[in-house]
């Protein structure tokens, strides 16, 4: 009796009683797979729901309330020739995609040394049978071949061989198969001509194909592997454990998962919130930055929210749950948000290969009627084949294989030049579209690290007194004032006092800094804020020496001449941020910005850029943080700095090095160059068919001639897209992007 498969602890239940769950699926090549697979799904009773995301290799199936069995899900896919596993976030995505570009690497190498060896030989033969080899040398020469090529060939052919298996189990057709079918028809076909004693024999054929497809195959399985580290980034965010606070007053460890709502945790100072909730009792200094964008600490409080992830600077903090995680939390709501966003992004660029529908019964069609007809005009039933065979093999969609990814991997040299490390594969062909650019503040338009200056009126010796004594300091502010120091030997003695500073006894003198109201000077603070609203203020006293530092990151060198570049180009320009409009507002007039907006939340980002989607727009968001990732996902078109977090990274299109913003504008630049390669690539593609297949069907081509010409097509191809790899001269005027005006100079850092 067959064993039950239970998969009940991994269905997940809505209020209105409807489930889903989420499979990881093995043996997903291409749009066919997903084609199959979603067809076969759709037809079991019951399933409302199935949709597979491309880029993460993952199934999505919903149902009604009922008695659906999920099991059955993947005794269906089992049966079609794939292998589906409950998902859980523990599940190796990356490594399996791993293992397949290892594996197609493998079968790429075994070809190509085949082809290079067996081009020695077909060289020996092609030139002996205009001069004088003797059949009986060539005919070796030809056994020899097949020898090298036959068990080359089912080794190395297996990705397109296992693929049109696949797609015949389903009862449909995909690219593979006649990839598969020419190449095994020219196998046999050069087999019978060896026996035969015949002059040509197309060893040669075969094994060149399976190289210039190979490649193609390789080359779009690199650009398409996409990091999907976002999962271990949310889980690095998370506490897995929480100090509940008893009925009793006692502490107890628990698992944060096993947290309910009203439960009270206690998160002492360095731990990390494990809760979404009210702080009932304490105060403390939260680093928000992650999940708000909002550089300067958050100052908490009793009544005030806290959100699960965010880290707990200086003191302890007593908090009511309002969602626990995996329960509804802020983080749980991000990553929706971002898996969402992924799966619309990627089924939306797999529409372009519906054109792929039509080839493969097309080309068999164009086979089948080539050897009826040659067989009806009176040629021998070995010629006809020989015919049909070349048309198969000079149809052959290696140049159209190649068009794009050839493009790519060039344009992903030029773009590493410009300091650009791509993520997606399919980025470049978006990045070439869009047709506005959306900036994050913090971490983005201004450097990650915080810059600090002390108002008018501080003495040099109040500013390296404070600046050493900074370094006793774990809070980040102080660290800005801390970079400031010469002498990089910490103050004995000294003692931070949780929500407050640091103070040390120098020469018999107590000094603090930190909060103005610790030092004193509230009213000098005060000042120091209506000057300049957008930067946090911190004190400093020492006796009579007094100090008020402003601390705010600063604008990138070029931030300014990269954002007029992009004005320029027609390319509107806005800011969105979760930092303080204050902020905001003094980062955009710096810039020359119209459109901002501050105090952004996730969900507000992603709606506002669906807002501009309805609009006809295609926009690029430039951003860093982890509130930033649903919309870097969402957007047509995503960037993030190399310090970005983790989730933005997993979440954005391309990364992009360095202190300047110059790489942003060269990547709509080499984009769009690349983009218009990648056309002029396709268009010689269907050209080449055009022109190739009436002459392959005349029968004025061989299976020698029809590999020649497709190899040739594909030269064509490559060298096409190595133009790719020319800088365009846009660029180099900002390479050196000019210092502001004095004018602007006073808005030169922003927080």
């Amino acid at each position: 009796m067959a064993e039950a498969l239970d998969l009940s602890s991994f269905v997940r239940r809505r209020d209105d009683g409807a489930a889903w769950m989420d499979f990881a699926v093995e043996g997903i090549v291409d749009a066919g797979s997903i084609r199959a697979i979603e067809a076969a799904l759709c037809k079991l009773a019951g399933l409302t729901k199935a949709r597979v995301n491309f880029s993460a290799r993952r199934l999505h199936v919903e149902w009604a309330a009922g008695g659906f069995d999920p099991a059955r899900i993947v005794a269906d896919l089992a049966a079609l020739g794939y292998r589906a596993h409950p998902f859980a976030p523990q599940a190796r995505e990356e490594d399996i995609e791993a293992a397949q570009a290892r594996w197609l690497l493998r079968c790429l190498a075994v070809a190509a040394f085949a082809a290079m060896n067996i081009m020695l030989l077909s060289v020996s033969v092609w030139a002996g049978n205009v001069s004088d080899i003797t059949p009986e040398t060539r005919d070796f020469f030809h056994w020899l071949s097949g020898l090298i090529v036959l068990p080359a060939a089912a080794f190395a052919g297996q990705p397109f061989f296992r693929s049109a298996i696949r797609a015949l189990r389903a009862r449909s057709l995909n690219m593979d198969v006649p990839i598969s079918l020419g190449v095994l028809l020219a196998l046999t076909m050069s087999v019978v001509e060896t026996a035969r004693h015949a002059e040509h024999a197309y060893f040669d054929s075969a094994i060149m194909l399976l190289v210039f497809l190979l490649a193609g195959r390789y080359l779009d399985q690199a650009m398409r592997r996409k990091t999907r580290s976002y999962a271990a980034n949310l889980s690095a965010l998370r506490a897995p454990v929480a100090a509940r606070v008893e009925a009793s007053g006692e502490i107890s460890t628990v698992p944060a998962a096993a947290l309910k709502a009203g439960d009270i945790v206690l998160v002492r100072p360095g731990g990390r919130i494990p809760v979404d909730g009210l702080v009932i009792d304490g105060c403390s200094e939260i680093d928000q930055s992650l999940v708000t964008g909002e550089t300067a600490p958050y100052a908490a409080s009793i009544g005030c929210e806290v959100f699960a992830g965010t880290l707990n600077f200086s003191g302890a903090l007593r908090i009511s749950v309002r969602a626990a995680a995996g329960a509804g939390t802020l983080l749980d709501e991000i990553e929706k948000l971002m898996d969402g966003a992924l799966t619309q992004k990627t089924r939306y660029l797999r529409l372009a290969d519906r054109a792929a529908r039509l080839y493969a019964p097309v080309v068999h069609s164009m086979a089948i009627l080539t050897a009826i007809f040659w067989m009806l005009a009176g040629r021998s039933p070995h010629d006809a084949i020989i015919t049909a065979i070349a048309v198969l093999i000079i149809t052959c969609p290696c140049a159209l294989a190649l068009a794009v990814p050839a493009v790519q991997v060039v344009a992903a040299g030029a773009l590493f030049r410009a300091k650009l490390l791509l993520a997606a594969g399919d980025a470049i062909e978006r990045i070439a579209v869009v047709d506005m650019v959306v900036f994050d503040k913090t971490g983005t338009l201004t450097l990650p690290e915080l810059g600090s200056e002390a108002a008018d009126g501080a003495s040099p010796a109040a500013i390296r007194c404070a600046a050493r004594l900074a370094l006793s300091s774990h809070h980040p502010l102080a660290q800005a004032i801390a970079a400031l120091a010469d002498d990089r030997t910490p103050f004995g003695a000294s003692e931070e006092v949780a929500g407050a500073g640091v103070r040390a006894v120098i020469d018999g003198e107590e000094a603090r800094l930190g909060a103005p109201s610790f030092c004193d000077l509230d009213a000098e603070a005060l000042a120091a804020r209506r000057a300049h609203p957008e930067a946090s203020v911190i004190a400093f006293r020492r006796g009579v020496e007094t100090a008020v530092f402003r601390v705010r990151q600063k604008l990138r060198p070029d931030a300014r001449a990269v954002i007029l570049s992009l004005q320029a180009r027609g390319l509107p320009v806005a800011i969105l941020s979760g930092d303080a409009a204050p902020a905001v507002r003094a980062c955009a007039e710096a810039l020359g910005v119209d459109e901002w907006r501050a105090a952004m939340r996730p969900q507000e980002k992603i709606a506002w850029l669906a807002e501009r989607k309805a609009e006809g727009r295609k926009v690029m968001m430039v951003g860093d943080g982890m509130n930033d990732a649903p919309a870097l996902a969402a957007a047509h078109a995503s960037l993030s700095p190399i310090t970005a977090s983790g989730l933005a990274q997993a979440a954005a299109d391309a990364l992009f090095l360095g202190e300047r913003l110059a790489p942003v504008a060269a990547a709509i630049d080499i984009a769009r160059r690349a983009n218009s390669l990648m056309r002029q690539n396709l268009l010689f593609a269907v050209v080449y068919n055009l022109v190739a297949v009436p002459l392959a069907v005349a029968g004025l081509a061989t299976p020698l001639i029809a590999a020649a010409a497709m190899s040739g097509s594909s030269i064509v191809v490559t060298l096409n897209a190595l133009r790719a790899s020319r800088e365009p001269k846009e660029l180099s005027p900002l390479r050196a992007a000019p210092a502001p005006t004095p004018a602007r100079r006073l808005n030169e850092a922003t927080p």
